[in-house]
């Protein structure tokens, strides 16, 4: 190609702008976001979009400074250009592949403390003790805790998941991965208890509701996920919980944030709540930060100096 048919940064720019909007779709919203971007790039940099390398896009992103959110996407927005360059052969490479988009600060879950638990637990039994739908919550707080189900996972959980013996659940988490959730002794009485009079819930007429652990007159069978929060947050309410602090998700984070405070090791809660990377689970680390900091006090020898 020779210097005089070389295209201009603003031509560069509207082609790869045309080629988002007709070939991946891109909203409005995103193409304008990225037009600024590049725009922006090339005003700062004298060599050229064309010539420009990895430093020159280092520097630009560190001056700019602002939020993980808004360097990841103006990086991103960098990355696809250039691609395009490469794959139109204006460009031998990309020079983004190489640089690492920022990570967002993952906000730490909401927890519940072990007595939170236990407050929800014996409420949930006493509960139980007069009532089906008692005996129905507190088999719905007992597994979302004892195996940490989501709440996706709990509402469509099959009537034959609880039928075996051996104390596990065989769960289809996302991504349709089947995992073993383990139960004890109290929640695989509760389930027991409840598979007693489960035909009380049970609608006529609906045989798609039959397959269900949790069954439901409504459209798919079984409760809905709104149902299970607001069973959860009455039940919070009458154990004298704020009910904004507890949801099925959060009786999840409780599950995992219990075992490591109790010394499980990561890889084992990872696999039992079926989380396909480590780094997902290892935010119980800082959640439980507190926990080991008074282990530490209490046990270290030098501590005690």
């Amino acid at each position: 190609m020779s210097q005089r048919s070389k295209p201009s940064d603003a031509g560069l720019i509207e082609a790869f702008l045309e080629m988002m909007s007709a070939e991946r779709g891109a909203g409005l919203n995103t193409l304008a976001a990225y037009g600024r971007d590049l725009t922006g790039f090339a005003g700062a940099i004298p060599c050229g979009l064309v010539a420009a390398g990895r430093d020159d896009i280092r520097r630009w992103l560190a001056g700019l400074g602002g939020s993980a959110s808004s360097q990841a996407r103006r990086l991103s927005a960098l990355r696809q250009f250039y691609g395009f360059l490469h794959g139109e052969e204006i460009r031998a490479d990309n020079p983004c592949l190489t640089l690492e988009t920022p990570r967002r600060a993952r906000p730490l879950p909401k927890i519940l403390s072990r007595a939170d638990m236990d407050a929800m637990i014996a409420e949930a039994a006493r509960q139980a003790e007069n009532s089906a739908e008692g005996k129905r919550l507190l088999c719905i707080v007992e597994m979302l805790y004892a195996a940490g189900l989501r709440v996706s996972e709990l509402a469509g959980l099959p009537l034959a998941a609880v039928r075996g013996k051996d104390g596990f659940l065989l769960v289809k988490g996302k991504g349709g991965k089947e995992r073993l959730a383990p139960m004890g002794p109290s929640a695989r009485a509760a389930v027991q208890t409840y598979l007693d009079i489960r035909a009380e819930f049970l609608p006529q007429n609906a045989p798609r509701a039959e397959r269900y652990l949790f069954c439901s007159r409504g459209k798919g069978g079984f409760l809905t996920r709104q149902r299970l929060f607001q069973l959860l947050k009455g039940l919070a309410l009458k154990a004298g919980l704020d009910p904004a602090k507890v949801s099925p998700h959060v009786l999840r984070h409780a599950f995992a944030t219990h075992l490591v405070e109790g010394g499980a090791d990561l890889r084992s809660v990872q696999t039992l709540l079926g989380h396909a990377d480590i780094a997902t689970t290892e935010i119980y680390t800082h959640v439980a930060k507190d926990h080991l900091k008074k282990v530490m006090a209490k046990a270290h020898p030098l501590a005690k100096k």
